[in-house]
């Protein structure tokens, strides 16, 4: 069964990336939750495989997309380009981002007000 609406942690660490993806799950066991982090060698950098994959295989069809800097960001940016899924992304804090976001998906908020609490905490 397709989830409408699921959420991709992307990092430079995949340590960081995991351990987002284990904190949002205890909030939101429902959402469709994937994520890639680090570099195709283990390292601390972006794969834009490691991304694209993350976004291809969550069952969603509208994802949130949260990341830590801007080749994170910037393999977000071309996966928009290039990908059938909607990809929702703000420039919030990855991790209090996500959270936030599970959790309302979790309990089902409406997603104008899910995007208008994440606003509130865009860093400029």
């Amino acid at each position: 069964m397709t989830k409408k609406y699921g959420i991709v942690i992307i990092s430079h660490s995949p340590d960081v990336a995991y351990g987002i993806h284990q904190i949002i799950q205890e909030v939101a066991r429902d959402v469709a939750i994937t994520h890639a982090g680090g570099t195709d060698d283990g390292e601390i950098g972006t794969s834009f495989e490691k991304v694209s994959t993350a976004f291809e295989t969550n069952e969603a069809d509208y994802l949130y997309a949260f990341y830590d800097l801007g080749s994170a960001k910037m393999n977000i940016e071309t996966i928009m380009e290039i990908s059938d899924k909607d990809i929702l992304l703000f420039d919030v804090p990855i991790l209090e981002g996500a959270y936030v976001t599970a959790a309302q998906l979790q309990m089902d908020e409406n997603i104008d007000v899910i995007n208008k609490n994440l606003e509130t905490i865009i860093v400029k």
